[in-house]
């Protein structure tokens, strides 16, 4: 009896897979098969906001998320819920369903990024290229295009939590179980594969999912993830409080041409020299702005030169924005140098205790750029968008673009971040180490981060990992707990990568673009990465495939530069990438 149940489970999703979709496709259908309100505690689906339409032989850019792909199908749905008991509540949620045929019995969730819980509908066609429903969430901000900064504040000094909340975790958690569950009404599946896709703010929430609910994913690729937020949004004000602190604005140039020599410098200590930087760590112990002193730098004038370049898109984004630049020609200042070797070495108090972490050496000086002032003939430093965003309506609860640096330093960061770690742990925080129930699962994480990136520390994501080691494996060597945290959980540094894609300045660097494919791949069929597959996208070597070590391994190349071989680092390299964070009595995970 019990196989001739499978075997008519069987043939009934064999059926459904064979209609087309124009059969599925249709608001009536979807509809039918939304999740009803007893699969989950609480949700109300409102069947009337239903919208579904067939989409054909569809292209989607990459970017830097996955190879651009031609020729796709999809049901493009999206449908509004609420919660019961409150009032004026609603999330939408927008879903790309593959054609039956192609369905593979897998459920992609994607994240947002800056102050945004999603990164649009093109997030989404990555998962119809792997045979997955797709979602994203609006977090109930009223919009897919609203960020959190857009419904944060009810009042000045009235945080709205259910937002808050939504943006923290709640919104993707509800989209994913939903979705999962649309998934399998719509084909009549039994069971999927989960996955979780997301870089930046995108990455903090996937560890916040993965941290929260265990279950949740079978697998999940994290970039570059913005978590330890009372750390990470106030050291965006880092470099400027450097430059106030010091008295000295280094004209852009002047920084560019620190960073072109640092690269430079670093370039060969991978044994390739072709302008990447694959050992930041080398990097580090060796190279000093210093060096610079003296050198030559010229940058012809251009227009609308701001703070802002690089970072994570945002509506509240804002930097150091003047109209024009003049043209600069001089040479690197002793006070220059000293603010970028300063801005390097990373943030520290009064007390010379270190606070946190800066980027690596080899890095744009992003959060450092400074505009110019036409009338006074002078460069100054205008605080970084997203560190103004935190200070002003994380912390103190107002709705304001602006904040002056005058009068602040290093100690009031220091009481920002005290204040951001109090007033945030369990919702924007995202550093819970013990992983044990996803682990238990059988979840994998593949995590990235740019070893250049400019925006979040890449050293960020090894202390992250660190921790869940030592927390997880507490009498075990450290080589023998890296032995068994790499079994499911592992991090790849990508060599001269910025922050989530290709760096500008160091165009020959590989980025890894089939990234889901290789964690469906270890999930499915328990093909472990050793390396990460990377592709050159730009300039001399574009097209050229290059592996990417799993740290603490470390890039070297040989053979006349044709092959890489990932070698342990020297204890003093490896402990480069684990500064003593000494400002408080609490460990940083």
């Amino acid at each position: 009896m019990a196989s001739f149940k499978l075997l008519w489970a069987l043939l009934f999703a064999t059926s459904a897979l064979a209609q087309s979709l124009a059969d599925v496709c249709t608001v009536s259908y979807v509809a039918d098969n939304l999740p009803s309100a007893a699969d989950f505690n609480g949700l109300i689906f409102d069947a009337s906001s239903v919208t579904a339409n067939a989409v054909y032989n569809a292209s989607a850019n990459g970017q830097n998320n996955f190879v651009s792909a031609t020729g796709l199908n999809y049901c493009n749905v999206t449908f509004s819920y609420s919660h019961a008991g409150r009032t004026n509540d609603t999330y939408s949620l927008w879903y790309y369903l593959p054609e039956p045929s192609s369905f593979q019995n897998r459920f992609l969730a994607t994240g947002g990024g800056g102050e945004a819980i999603n990164s649009g509908a093109s997030s989404l066609a990555q998962g119809i290229i792997n045979g997955a429903v797709a979602g994203l969430t609006d977090g109930g901000f009223g919009s897919f295009n609203n960020e959190v900064t857009d419904v944060l504040l009810l009042a000045k000094g009235t945080i709205n939590y259910e937002a808050l909340y939504s943006f923290g975790y709640k919104g993707i958690h509800e989209m994913t179980i939903v979705g999962k569950q649309l998934a399998k009404n719509f084909y009549n599946a039994s069971s999927i594969y989960s996955y979780y896709f997301g870089c930046s703010e995108g990455g903090r929430e996937g560890w916040r999912q993965v941290q929260r609910y265990g279950k949740q994913f079978d697998g999940a690729v994290i970039g570059a993830p913005a978590i330890r937020q009372a750390y990470q949004q106030v050291n965006h004000l880092s470099s400027g409080v450097i430059e106030t602190q010091m008295n000295y604005y280094p004209p852009p140039c002047e920084l560019e041409r620190i960073l072109n020599d640092t690269i430079a410098f670093c370039d060969p200590l991978d044994g390739k020299p072709d302008g990447v930087v694959s050992r930041t760590d080398l990097c580090r112990l060796q190279f000093n702005a210093n060096s610079s002193i003296g050198n030559s730098y010229y940058c012809a004038a251009s227009g609308g030169m701001g703070g802002g370049m690089g970072r994570p898109p945002s509506k509240r984004q804002i930097g150091g924005g003047g109209a024009t630049t003049p043209a600069q020609n001089g040479t690197v200042t002793a006070e220059g140098a000293a603010v970028a070797q300063s801005i390097v070495n990373g943030l520290f108090d009064s007390e010379g205790r270190q606070i946190y972490m800066s980027y690596q050496p080899s890095a744009t000086f992003s959060d450092a750029q400074t505009s110019y002032n036409s009338t006074s003939d002078e460069w100054y430093i205008t605080a970084s968008g997203i560190g103004v965003t935190w200070v002003n309506m994380f912390l103190d609860e107002v709705d304001s673009d602006s904040l002056s640096l005058d009068n602040v330093t290093a100690d009031t960061l220091r009481e920002w971040i005290l204040e951001g770690l109090q007033k945030y742990s369990s919702t924007m925080q995202t550093v819970w180490p013990d992983l044990e129930e996803f682990h238990d699962a059988g979840g994998k994480v593949l995590s990235y981060h740019g070893e250049s990136d400019f925006s979040i520390p890449t050293i960020s994501s090894v202390i992250y990992q660190d921790s869940v080691r030592e927390v997880m494996y507490p009498n075990m060597t450290y080589n023998e707990s890296m032995a068994q945290i790499n079994d499911w959980y592992r991090l790849f540094l990508v060599p001269g990568a910025g922050h989530c894609g290709p760096s500008d300045t160091q165009p020959n660097g590989p980025w890894p673009l089939t990234t889901l494919e290789t964690l469906i791949q270890w999930v499915e069929d328990d093909v472990k990465p050793e390396t990460l597959n990377g592709t050159v996208t730009e300039v001399d070597e574009e097209g050229d495939s290059q592996q990417i070590c799993a740290f603490p391994l470390r890039p070297h190349w040989s053979g006349n530069n044709t092959s890489v071989t990932c070698i342990y680092p020297d204890e003093a390299a490896l402990d480069t990438w684990f500064p003593d964070l000494n400002f408080i009595h609490l460990p940083v995970y």
